[in-house]
């Protein structure tokens, strides 16, 4: 959900949930299939989040708290900060990223967070987000920006800073405002556009007093008009279609940052940034800074040869650095290891915390696979771990288009059988993290429109969750007709495309259940069961189940058909975490007598072939958080609308659930230019969208990075957009402990 960098919800009609303090002011990637459900307008959005509406009347004032109350952000950012005079000068620094990017264009729709990364590094963007989730102006390129006239029209005054230049010379002005809004104003086709979110509301963009000022006249007020020319393109880039749609794919002729992008080799899957010669700003530390594509599960072993010095990482990557740096487990000799046992190597190999499913058989192999892993973790000691809260959120989404959760009683019941604090606590506590729930849709604890508005739908409650079931119609002992499908989304056959997980089989599992293949084969995947170490997540027969886990109760069923949903979750590496999410989940489901049936798919069809087709009853997936969330949460919990081809649109809102009501808060969010009166019109939406219980927002996003000693001003930044200029490696006899300065 950010407009720098994913999300899903909606409301209610029914419900009149007023809050007093807002009424006293008056206040999540990928593109979808052919269910148009229509262009992303963000930039990056992490592929796991969704989300759905509807609502049944809930207490007055519920979930309400107080403007007053002024939340901070849960966790600060890690970046080894310290002040530019204590960074040496020159050095490269190489960063791991998922791709090399199809684009160097953020509005294309295959733009990702390569593209944003290279665009922050070399652009301008008036406005960036600071550490606590808020837009700042940027004073290397403007020295002020602000609304003078609001009738008959909405007018914003730029004025740039007078230094700032094109790489080619040309002063920054009019003339490529001009040519953005255009581009981007929805207006001519030829442009292929991915966003237009706000642009689409200016009626002319004109030269001011003089060079260094740009009058942007809207025809429709908008709240978010500091999402706007950020970043910005030269007229060059913006000016024709062609030059639009084709000339800014793999190369930027000229930029204005501390950063141009000098080379991209996509066979080398490198993207080289060197200091810009024209830049007028604080000069750049660093001479160069490398963008290098290293799958995920790579990420320690790059770190460690020396391919990259920082990377995103997770857990079990963090893990190991910090292993690394106790030099744990480092001393069994290995000389004799042709002679030593297969079986007493491989327990040597699981007590130092290698992967079972990666260890070969026999002595020899095992002996270099181990020797490779203890040189691996001698490297691994020069490196940091730093961490904090990712600016995006982990949400349960509920698919409310058909089947039992079209039901609203029955989507209230789910999240009332849920622990939201007990889930935050098995991904975040092991880390060191607060775990927090996270009790808004719309903003993140930091950000002027957070509050939590979770007590509108209320926590967890069993008795009411079965209360809530038992009056749709869901009962204990019921007659179930034999060989009956789930009652949700259909069961697919086996060898579906997106679900050959687990040798070609389709993916189902239901702890406690028949888990054979038809040979008789255990099809269960033990070693991920317990990968990380959370008893039951999807443990084998006879596992007691976690601490605080209720008993399953008795299956409930309906007209001959089981209550049984379909949990959809991805297979690929890094999606342990999201797996153990699910199977507590589905224990805390069986708790009230609902049946989910997991089907892991791999993560090129996960969010195409299942989320945004509308083929899952649950799914886990994040949004990220936003400066803007009038403009960027709208289009996720927008009620979805038949097209004239008789499909439906439902823009982001894959969970095909909302209301007119939901979508009339945030057109009048968008359209204040009063920021309290703004946040009290989202909260109010966002308690709404609570009620109707479409999407369960769980937890903050761990952000976790690998990154070499002695590199500083850049690891996990949290909200903050990064500083490239400021990034690079301390001086000799230096600490980390300096403070920050502008030097």
């Amino acid at each position: 959900m950010s407009h720098h960098g994913v999300g899903s919800r909606p409301v209610g009609a029914r419900d009149r949930i007023e809050c007093a303090a807002t009424a006293a002011r008056a206040r999540p990637a990928t593109t979808a299939p052919q269910t148009k459900t229509g262009p992303s307008r963000h930039r990056q959005r992490s592929a796991l989040a969704f989300l759905a509406a509807g609502a049944l009347a809930v207490p007055l004032l519920a979930g309400c708290s107080s403007d007053d109350e002024q939340s901070k952000p849960l966790a600060v950012q890690d970046i080894a900060a310290v002040g530019r005079d204590v960074v040496a000068e020159g050095g490269t620094l190489k960063m791991a990223v998922d791709a090399v990017p199809e684009t160097l264009n953020t509005f294309q729709a295959d733009a990702d967070a390569g593209t944003t990364r290279i665009a922050q590094a070399v652009l301008p963007s008036m406005f960036t987000i600071d550490a606590e989730g808020r837009p700042v102006r940027d004073p290397d390129y403007l020295e002020s920006a602000k609304v003078i006239e609001t009738e008959p029209r909405q007018v914003v005054l730029y004025k740039l800073n007078q230094q700032a230049v094109w790489s080619d010379g040309r002063e920054i002005g009019a003339a490529d405002f001009a040519a953005q809004w255009r581009a981007l104003a929805g207006k001519d086709s030829a442009y292929w556009t991915a966003r237009n979110a706000g642009y689409d509301r200016i009626g002319k963009i004109e030269r001011g007093a003089n060079d260094l000022e740009v009058r942007v006249t809207f025809d429709r007020p908008y709240a978010d008009w500091k999402s706007l020319f950020s970043p910005l393109y030269p007229k060059e880039v913006m000016g024709t279609p062609d030059a639009f749609n084709d000339g800014a794919r793999r190369k930027l002729a000229v930029t204005a940052g501390p950063f141009q992008v000098a080379r991209i080799d996509t066979a080398k899957k490198d993207v080289a940034l060197t200091r810009n010669p024209r830049w007028w700003g604080r000069p750049a530390k660093l001479d160069e800074i490398d963008l290098h594509a290293v799958p995920r599960e790579k990420r320690a072993s790059a770190l460690a040869d020396g391919t990259v010095d920082v990377a995103d990482i997770d857990a079990s990557e963090a893990e190991r650095i910090i292993i690394a740096g106790r030099e744990k487990g480092t001393s069994m000799p290995l000389q004799g290891a042709g002679k030593t046992s297969a079986k007493k190597l491989r327990s040597w190999a699981l007590t130092l915390g290698m992967d079972e499913e990666k260890l070969p058989d026999g002595p020899k192999k095992l002996g270099r696979t181990i020797a490779k892993w203890l040189e691996t973790q001698h490297e691994l000691r020069d490196f940091d771990v730093r961490k904090s809260l990712e600016p995006a959120y982990t949400q349960l989404a509920l698919n409310g288009s058909a089947g039992p959760l079209a039901d609203e009683r029955v989507r209230r019941a789910v999240a009332r059988a849920l622990d939201r604090t007990a889930l935050a606590k098995l991904v975040l506590t092991p880390l060191g993290l607060p775990a927090v729930p996270v009790g808004s849709h719309v903003a993140l604890s930091g950000q002027p429109a957070y509050a939590d508005s979770s007590g509108a739908l209320g926590g967890l409650d069993t008795h009411e969750a079965q209360a809530l079931l038992a009056d749709a119609g869901w009962v204990a002992g019921g007659p179930i007709k034999a060989a009956g499908k789930a009652a949700g989304a259909e069961t697919e056959k086996k060898g579906a495309k997106g679900d050959q997980s687990d040798g070609g089989h389709d993916g189902q599992f239901i702890v406690g259940e028949d888990d054979q293949d038809p040979d008789g084969k255990d099809t269960r995947d033990h070693q991920k069961d317990h990968a990380h170490g959370q008893p039951g997540a999807y443990a084998p027969k006879g596992t007691a189940a976690p601490k605080g886990v209720q008993a399953a109760s008795a299956p409930l069923a309906k007209d001959g058909k089981a209550l049984s949903l379909r949990f959809v979750v991805p297979s690929g590496p890094g999606s342990e975490t999201l797996q153990s999410v699910a199977g507590r989940i589905r224990q805390m489901l069986a708790a009230v007598g609902i049946q989910a049936e997991i089907t892991k798919v791999s993560d090129d069809s996960y969010f195409k072939d299942h989320i945004a087709s509308g083929q899952y009853d649950l799914a886990l997936y994040s949004w990220p958080s936003s400066a803007f969330p009038a403009t960027d949460a709208r289009p996720i919990y927008a009620k979805p609308v038949p097209a004239a081809d008789g499909s439906l649109n439902v823009e982001q809102n894959y969970t095909r659930v909302g209301t007119d009501q939901v979508d009339q808060l945030f057109d009048q969010a968008l359209g204040t230019l009063d920021e309290d009166e703004a946040d009290g019109l989202l909260r109010k939406a966002d308690s709404r969208i609570w009620a109707s219980a479409g999407s369960l927002p769980l937890y903050q996003r761990p952000q976790i990075v690998g990154a070499r000693k002695g590199l500083v001003n850049v690891g996990a930044f949290g909200f903050q957009t990064p500083v490239y200029q400021d990034m690079g490696y301390l001086k000799k006899g230096a600490k980390v402990s300096a403070s920050p300065s502008k030097g």
